[in-house]
């Protein structure tokens, strides 16, 4: 984590576009409200001239001025001059939902990838929501079953953009019962921690701390301290037995400090007393 610079913002998708907005307004607050640049990547969906002129209308109704979009639809594009150009102009970028393996395919690797990682460690906010968010990780979840136990079957992982080190990401957590697959991948990962973000919620990363803002949750899921596990004897489809897994349920104004793996229950005050672990 010690490379990056920037804030993350990463949405569990169906983010509200249409009322306070609060995840918007405070990811265009970050980026430089009203003279803000913001670049909307639609690189993850098929349809993006509708996805991105959705999301040029939210931003331009909560005050910003510049709001372009941009879609890679070949790998060639994300070389081009003007590709970089684009990323490197913005003050804040966001990544729309759609499929995260599209996203992993067409830029990993390319110069856009690299002014990516550039622009962060300048301290440009990046953003993204459903499958933007699953790919912010190293390791990133593609897809896999919900509303089931945990199984080694129920997930399938491959890597991602490398935004996020050390966590796991799903998204449309609480919504679509994916508990299971993530513990699942998890304990594959135990390195890693488990986020797993409802809709309409985010965590905003900076340093090595993160804060939950939105109306849903967040559920961290640590097997650092894993006691037991039968991963290593079981099949694909049979139930995995885990103990000593730690869960943690974080709704809004709650916080996570990954370093130490620690939980913050009182985000504005732990912030004003720790600042320089934000930075």
């Amino acid at each position: 984590m010690h490379r990056r610079k920037g804030p993350l913002i990463i949405i569990g998708g169906a983010e509200d576009k249409t009322g306070e907005c609060r995840i918007l307004r405070k990811f265009l607050e970050i980026g430089g409200g009203r003279h803000a640049r913001v670049l909307v990547m639609t690189v993850a969906t098929e349809l993006p001239i509708e996805v991105g002129m959705d999301y040029v209308e939210v931003f331009k109704r909560l005050g910003a001025e510049d709001v372009r979009t941009f879609d890679v639809s070949a790998r060639e594009a994300a070389n081009r001059d003007s590709a970089v150009e684009f990323v490197r102009d913005a003050t804040c970028i966001f990544f729309t939902g759609g499929d995260q393996l599209r996203i992993t395919k067409l830029l990993g690797g390319t110069r856009i990838d690299a002014a990516l990682h550039a622009a962060l460690r300048a301290g440009v906010p990046l953003a993204g929501t459903s499958a933007g968010a699953s790919m912010m990780s190293s390791t990133m979840i593609v897809d896999g079953e919900g509303e089931t136990n945990p199984r080694i079957c129920v997930v399938n992982m491959a890597p991602g953009m490398e935004f996020l080190e050390g966590a796991v990401v799903d998204q449309h957590f609480a919504q679509r019962g994916r508990v299971g697959r993530l513990v699942s991948a998890v304990a594959q990962y135990p390195h890693h921690l488990g986020l797993g973000i409802d809709e309409d919620t985010a965590v905003i990363v900076e340093g090595t701390v993160f804060r939950v803002l939105g109306s849903g949750a967040v559920s961290v899921v640590d097997a650092g301290a894993l006691t037991h596990s039968n991963l290593g004897t079981v099949a694909a489809d049979e139930s995995l037995a885990l103990c000593g897994i730690q869960l943690h349920i974080l709704p809004d104004g709650y916080g996570f400090d990954l370093h130490a793996r620690q939980p913050i229950t009182d985000w504005e005050r732990w912030h004003a007393e720790h600042k320089e672990l934000t930075k």
